[in-house]
């Protein structure tokens, strides 16, 4: 009979970097072959759209919590979709949206009973910059970390020396257990996720932090306070207008994703916009091929006030593409990263 194929759930706070993180797995994989389940929150699948080119078979699922539109007999045909006999796979990524319980999705994948495949480990990605914010604001964040297999701080480059020491002792002294990496870019070695160590006993000790943790209305999860809103046009979008909103824009707006159409002379490209907290950063690529050219964007937080925020973005539309001397307030938060390294504290 066939090895079961690992499955690693990879969980983490909004915008903590774990689309990156798995895109930088695809990418140096060392010629594993990785299926994906990936959960957005919301109806705008961005993330899954993000991997959908580059791992063996992506499944992507909308909306966002795991625990709530899947129960085990919803997991395991997902699981089995891709871990199927003859399939190849050599190991399954589970990719959490931002507000998912990671222990709610571990239990969810040990109680499938696929034959077909096996947990491998549990991975929470922390966001270096903003830990201590969501943290005091979110205590279950916590919760997360002491349950991971694998701890990894991304954005150390984002923050000073005594800051990343503070989000990695404070990491260390929730999860004693578990390795906590540093890390750029969300660039971890494959051969680390992979090879995860699964602690003994783990199903014992998630059925006693689950039976804390859930509520049959779900009241404890993050995703009961947070919500989607969705922006969709195909007019173009002023640059200068788009900056200054997202610049802006009130803190109950905590994440926004999404793609971008200006439609500027020279810069016709996919705009890819990412804010977390403060951060703002756009990259650049090419349109999918058969992909309508126009704005999709997803705006994350708790106590929004919908109809002013979709008219602020709406009034970043325009019926013509602005000067192309616009886009000098989107270049200055365009970002081509660099190939990173990961470092190990």
């Amino acid at each position: 009979m066939p090895r079961p194929v690992p499955v690693l759930v990879l969980a983490g706070f909004l915008g903590s970097g774990k689309t990156t993180l798995l895109n930088h797995l695809l990418s140096r994989s060392l010629d594993a072959r990785i299926g994906a389940i990936v959960y957005d929150f919301g109806s705008i699948p961005v993330d899954a759209m993000l991997v959908g080119g580059s791992a063996e078979g992506v499944v992507p699922v909308g909306n966002g919590c795991l625990c709530c539109v899947a129960d085990e007999a919803g997991v395991r045909p997902l699981l089995d979709q891709l871990a199927r006999p003859g399939s190849d796979i050599d190991v399954i990524v589970i990719e959490a949206s931002g507000i998912a319980e990671p222990g709610a999705l571990v239990r969810l994948v040990l109680d499938a009973g696929s034959p077909h495949t096996s947990f491998g480990g549990l991975v929470e990605v922390v966001d270096a910059v903003e830990f201590e914010s969501v943290r005091s604001r979110h205590p279950a964040l916590e919760r997360h970390v002491r349950l991971a297999d694998l701890v990894v701080v991304n954005k150390a480059d984002r923050v000073d020396a005594a800051g990343l020491s503070r989000v990695l002792e404070a990491c260390r002294s929730l999860n004693e257990r578990a390795p906590v990496l540093a890390a750029r870019h969300a660039a971890v070695e494959p051969r680390i996720l992979f090879d995860v160590d699964v602690v003994p006993g783990r199903q014992l000790m998630l059925g006693q932090a689950l039976s804390d943790e859930h509520h049959g209305d779900h009241e404890g999860h993050l995703h009961a306070v947070y919500e989607a809103i969705e922006f969709v046009t195909d007019r173009p979008i002023d640059p200068g207008r788009l900056v200054e909103f997202l610049q802006r824009r009130p803190a109950t707006a905590y994440r926004l994703k999404g793609f971008v159409h200006f439609g500027v002379n020279g810069h016709r490209q996919r705009y890819l916009l990412h804010a977390v907290g403060q951060h703002l950063r756009f990259s650049r690529s090419r349109w999918d091929p058969g992909q309508a050219r126009g704005t999709s964007l997803v705006v994350i937080g708790c106590g929004m006030d919908r109809d002013a925020l979709l008219a602020a973005l709406g009034a970043c539309e325009r019926d013509e593409p602005a000067d192309p001397d616009a886009m000098f307030a989107v270049h200055r938060h365009t970002f081509e990263p660099p190939v990173p390294e990961s470092v190990s504290r």
